[in-house]
């Protein structure tokens, strides 16, 4: 593991693409996530929570351009930014990212991908997509709490990719080395942001020591 001179994030070098958080709001809140006593209400806020500091980090590459703007008093400069952002959640758990981000970053559009795995083949098929138009002149950001084998993400940025999206970063709450590995397989290029690195998959595919089931614990579905 090594620091970065930036002390918001931990890079490890045998994972290129993966940017940790760090950050003590973050822990405590992954330490919430985590416990089984956890109710819905409680871990919806602990996710939304961690989306506002994960688009805080992930929006300082974005770019602005100087502005003249008008206040009370007199004009002076300021700033906006210079391309348009698009949040894409992973139906369904990534919907309880949204809220952070759009916090983050109001003027954010929202699109959506849903991906099932087909019980016979066990390879990700979409059954829901929409997004803005042109999405090779936006940035976007997909969201998913949960990179366990990478396969559902790894589908969802194959998907982006064939509708030209070429700027795609991927956020999620907890990341496992296994889905780390498979983005950086088959994605190279994409960037992973997470809150937190976890040890290991079980023989499910739930990772470890994880929070369970990001979908269940957010809409209440257990």
């Amino acid at each position: 593991m090594q620091n970065q001179n930036d002390k918001d994030l931990i890079l490890f070098p045998e994972y290129p693409n993966f940017n940790l958080i760090n950050h003590p709001l973050v822990q405590r809140d992954i330490t919430v996530l985590r416990d089984t006593a956890t109710d819905c209400e409680t871990f919806r806020a602990a996710i939304s929570r961690i989306a506002n500091i994960l688009a805080v980090i992930i929006s300082r590459d974005l770019s602005i351009k100087e502005v003249e703007v008008e206040s009370p008093l007199e004009k002076t400069n300021g700033y906006k930014l210079t391309q348009e952002v698009v949040i894409i959640p992973v139906l369904r758990a990534g919907l309880g990212m949204v809220k952070g981000f759009l916090q983050v970053i109001p003027d954010a559009k929202v699109g959506h991908i849903g991906l099932e795995r087909d019980e016979e083949t066990l390879v990700p098929v979409e059954y829901y997509y929409k997004t803005p138009k042109n999405l090779i002149e936006h940035e976007v950001i997909l969201l998913d709490p949960m990179l366990a084998t990478g396969g559902s993400a790894s589908a969802a940025i194959a998907f982006l990719k064939k509708r030209e999206s070429v700027k795609i970063i991927f956020a999620c709450v907890v990341a496992a080395p296994e889905g780390i590995n498979k983005l950086k397989e088959d994605h190279p290029q994409v960037k992973i942001f997470g809150a937190a690195f976890d040890r290991e998959l079980n023989d499910k595919g739930y990772i470890l020591p994880g929070l369970g089931d990001a979908g269940d614990r957010t809409f209440g579905t257990l």
